[in-house]
């Protein structure tokens, strides 16, 4: 928004208040100014003159001699080469010690023999922006309006002397997008006097033109006003009304479009002007558009329509986009008499999606998609006819037509002094605060018994709902370099972390100390992909995206072990075979085939190994990745290091992805916690990978199993007794089976158990397994003695040749 200092001077004493005082408190009550300029281009000694008369050069066919009057005691002869110079015209005129911009500095000379004492500028010589001129100003001398003085300074006549503040607004402050907007902000700010422009009746002088209009849908315009005006001559507009359009950056067209854009740089309210002799019909309809329509608007640009984008139309032809542009065929011409002015409230929605999918945006659209206020539309409206009456000539050709739905619901916000007194860290008074909103143009009282400010909120302040709202408005006008500057004081906990969050840091830690590389893949993937490897929690089916970026990413991730897969698959292809890679994140399953709940988010931990785990050296062998046992073995740490016990490892085979033979389940109280085992090697091949292990887990599960009690025991006093056991048993027979048997006879005396070795072959017969343990026995209260220990021993091996066959190996 740019602000003419001259201008808004007009509604708010500025007296002694300089453009950088008044960018300076607008910064300070938040609203910021990008930049203060002005519109002088360093001109100076160039006046207003009259042409006295024109004489072709004796020694030049393109120059003339003239005489010009400037207001001194005898006219100037001045040589001109513009083809337009004529005998009557008021014209700039550079006088001997003039600057023009650029460093151009003007004096006596002689061309082609004949003195000239000065020069006729051009608007172009004049620093004047060519968007601010039409066709015709851009070739020749500048020819000035009647209005214009002879000896004037041109400065002054055009403006120049103004300062503009250009604003940068945010979209909540849609007030300021006017002058009278900035107004009152002004007001408030410097508490100086408002003195918005009197209304004055308009009558009407001819005889009334009836005009219907409809509306297809009140939601898209609740209120729609016009009204006639008759007997204009369009022509150029007065220079006062230029040098404002000019200073809010807009071209002057003719007297009516510049009033209809005057008003609405005025009162922020968009107006418009149909030539009425192109409505032949006398009505007007507001409707939204049919697909396939197109419409050719001011611009000369023929635009196709969709079915949302909103129309004025007259039941035959289109008019013009509603609240965006105006269409080609009512546009005002120089030989338009009668214009039919519109004043109107638009959805901002429709006109921001139009305005949008047209990549067209103009003040009036700017307005309209951020919401104007109600209480404007038929002021502005009275404005403009008002204005057309002093600078076209205009007469009143009917009353304000009008068509309507519902009416403007008044706003009122209530603030309650303590709790602005505390947010704010200061004392103000009741008084005090009832005055911010006195200048500010809020209506409010004081309730006594509450406490509490109610206040009424203009139409023009939308941005206004809330308490903290109001809050924010005193603070502004209060002054914030007001408000002390104080610590915050409260009683602060200390921060810690969740059970999940620290579950999730050790997991991470050890996982990198064993050797782990921890990545991050994307929570989308494919259908395809998805169903590669089967997941820990059952789902129906995925959570599909509405409009993804494709198909590869097109769902939400059941499982971490496929984007896992991908990564391995990349690495390998490029060289990295060795990989030991794990990652932490959330997976979405839905019991619904069609989505109506939001899918429940599960966290889990998945690794995959391949490639050597460890690498070969001179002392040492090199550790197979994709080896069942070593994943087994990292499974196993991790349950040790969070307190994870009495996890059963059951064979299973239903797993899609995994080996049917190599695979098992993790299960803590009968509830799966994990799925361990060898990728299956149709999957691995198709994906160029070797032997390959993976692992996921349910941490949410994991968390449960956790035993949140950790007990401590003393350093044993008394030594320990190891004995070897090694039996022949079947060979489906489980070690875990094995283990259970042995606690279950040794009891208390048995400290721990160990499995170091498995044989299959020929040497123990056909479906047999040799297996070996080692057991230690130890009593926390005495040392135990040989005959206690061997009487023990051979309960735990009678047990095991009872119930499960074995066969003690010598």
């Amino acid at each position: 928004m740019l602000v003419s200092h001259d201008w808004i001077s007009e509604y708010v004493d500025l007296t002694g208040i300089t453009p950088e005082m008044i960018a300076e408190e607008l910064n300070r009550t938040g609203i910021e100014v990008e930049v203060i300029y002005t519109r002088d281009n360093g001109v100076t000694h160039v006046v207003v003159g009259h042409v006295l008369s024109v004489e072709k050069h004796p020694e030049a066919d393109k120059l003339n001699i003239t005489q010009v009057d400037v207001g001194s005691s005898e006219p100037l002869q001045i040589v001109c080469g513009a083809p337009n110079v004529a005998v009557g015209q008021l014209v700039p005129v550079a006088i001997k010690g003039a600057t023009l911009p650029g460093g151009i500095k003007i004096k006596d000379t002689k061309l082609r023999g004949v003195a000239s004492r000065g020069m006729i500028c051009s608007a172009k010589e004049l620093g004047v922006p060519d968007k601010f001129l039409m066709e015709h100003q851009k070739q020749g001398i500048m020819v000035l309006g009647t209005d214009a003085e002879i000896g004037q300074d041109i400065k002054e006549y055009l403006g120049m002397n103004d300062q503009v503040v250009e604003l940068e607004l945010t979209p909540n402050r849609s007030d300021c997008l006017s002058m009278m907007g900035v107004a009152y902000e002004l007001s408030a700010i410097f508490n100086r006097e408002l003195r918005l422009p009197e209304k004055k009746e308009v009558i009407v002088s001819t005889k009334d033109t009836l005009i219907e209009i409809t509306t297809d849908l009140e939601e898209d315009c609740p209120f729609y006003a016009v009204q006639v005006v008759k007997g204009i001559q369009v022509g150029p507009s007065p220079q006062w009304l230029q040098n404002r359009l000019i200073s809010a950056g807009i071209r002057p067209i003719n007297n009516v479009v510049d009033v209809t854009n005057y008003v609405m740089i005025e009162t922020g309210q968009p107006l418009h002007a149909f030539d009425l002799q192109t409505i032949p019909t006398g009505e007007i309809i507001v409707r939204r558009s049919r697909a396939g329509e197109t419409v050719v608007t001011l611009d000369g640009v023929t635009r196709a329509l969709d079915d949302e984008t909103l129309l004025i139309t007259d039941g035959e032809q289109i008019l013009g986009l509603a609240g965006v542009m105006g269409g080609e065929s009512s546009e005002v011409r120089p030989h338009t008499t009668t214009v039919l002015l519109e004043s109107a409230y638009f959805d901002p929605t429709l006109i921001r999606r139009a305005s949008r999918k047209l990549g067209l945006r103009s003040e009036a659209s700017n307005r309209f998609e951020k919401g104007i206020d109600p209480e404007r539309i038929l002021p502005a409206l009275d404005r403009a006819v008002q204005l057309l009456q002093e600078v076209a000539g205009a007469q009143v050709g009917s009353g304000v037509i009008v068509e309507r739905s519902g009416e403007i619901e008044e706003v009122t916000v209530s603030l309650r002094h303590d709790r602005l007194m505390k947010v704010l860290g200061t004392s103000i008074s009741e008084e005090q605060v009832a005055e911010i909103f006195h200048r500010l143009g809020f209506v409010s009282h004081f309730d006594v018994e509450k406490k509490a400010h109610h206040v009424q909120v203009p139409t023009r302040r939308p941005d206004i709902q809330l308490e903290v709202d109001l809050i924010e408005e005193v603070a502004r006008i209060y002054g914030y370099n007001r408000i002390p500057t104080t610590l915050p004081w409260g009683q602060q906990q200390p921060g810690s972390l969740t059970d999940s969050q620290r579950l999730r840091r050790k997991l991470r830690h050890l996982l990198i100390d064993l050797g782990l590389s921890e990545v991050l893949t994307y929570s989308l993937t494919s259908s395809k992909r998805g169903t590669e490897v089967g997941t820990l929690t059952p789902s129906t089916g995925f959570v599909r995206l509405a409009m993804p970026m494709s198909s590869e990413h097109a769902v939400l991730r059941t499982t971490l072990l496929p984007e896992l897969i991908q990564a391995a698959a990349y690495n390998v292809k490029h060289g990295n075979e060795d990989l030991a890679i794990f990652e932490m994140g959330r997976v979405y399953v839905t019991k619904e085939k069609k989505l109506t709940e939001l899918p429940e988010e599960r966290t889990e931990l998945a690794f995959l190994l391949t490639g050597d785990f460890r690498l070969a050296r001179w002392n040492r062998q090199a550790m197979h990745g994709g080896d069942f046992y070593v994943a087994k073995g990292i499974v196993q740490a991790i349950f040790e290091r969070i307190g994870v016990s009495t996890v059963e490892i059951q064979a299973a085979s239903h797993y899609e992805g995994f080996h049917p033979g190599r695979t098992a389940e993790l299960v803590h109280n009968g509830e799966v916690i994990g799925v361990l085992g060898q990728m299956h090697p149709q999957l691995a091949k198709q994906h160029d990978l070797k032997d390959t292990v993976m692992v996921q887990l349910d941490l949410e599960r994991l968390q449960q199993a956790i035993q949140a009690d950790i007990r401590y025991q003393a350093i044993p006093r008394f030594p320990a007794v190891t004995r070897d056991l090694a039996l022949v048993v079947d060979k489906n027979v489980e070690a875990g089976v094995l283990e259970a048997g042995i606690h279950e006879v040794a009891g208390e005396l048995l400290e721990s158990v160990r499995l170091f070795d498995v044989f299959i072959g020929s040497q123990v017969g056909e479906g047999k397994m040799s297996i070996a343990y080692s057991l230690v026995y130890r009593a926390a209260d005495r040392t135990l003695t040989d005959a206690e220990v061997t009487a023990t021993h051979s309960k735990v091996v009678e047990h095991l040749q009872t119930t499960l066959g074995a066969v003690l190996r010598s």
